[in-house]
């Protein structure tokens, strides 16, 4: 019996565009998470542009800044909560005036890890 190599699977055969910020690398995660919970399945190089990674990728950056506790938690909980509603929050209003600052700052953090991955160019 033959033994199978375990190797990754390029996630697209065709050339990848990485993200132009993180803030649009977090509202896509958040689109594919929500279909998701929906029953739609991931499927690599199913949409009109390849990625240079898969959604998880990203949740993955987050979560490991929130665990070495580079992201705080308010700035996760306000990524978590706008980003499942794929809108930013809106500094012009006064109750979303310190949401938009926490979401500002966590995306912030979030960019330069997502740089580095080839996530965001």
């Amino acid at each position: 019996m033959a033994t199978r190599r375990k190797a990754p699977r390029p996630l697209s055969i065709r050339e990848s565009c990485p993200f132009m910020s993180a803030e649009e690398a977090w509202l896509w995660f958040w689109r594919c998470q929500l279909a998701r919970d929906e029953g739609a399945r991931f499927v690599a190089d199913a949409g009109d542009t390849a990625r240079p990674c898969d959604p998880d990728d990203v949740y993955r950056v987050a979560a490991g800044l929130l665990r070495q506790n580079v992201l705080g938690a308010r700035q996760a909980m306000v990524l978590a909560c706008y980003g499942r509603a794929l809108a930013p929050p809106d500094a012009r209003l006064e109750e979303e005036r310190q949401a938009a600052r926490w979401w500002e700052e966590g995306l912030t953090l979030l960019e330069g890890p997502l740089r580095r991955k080839g996530i965001v160019g």
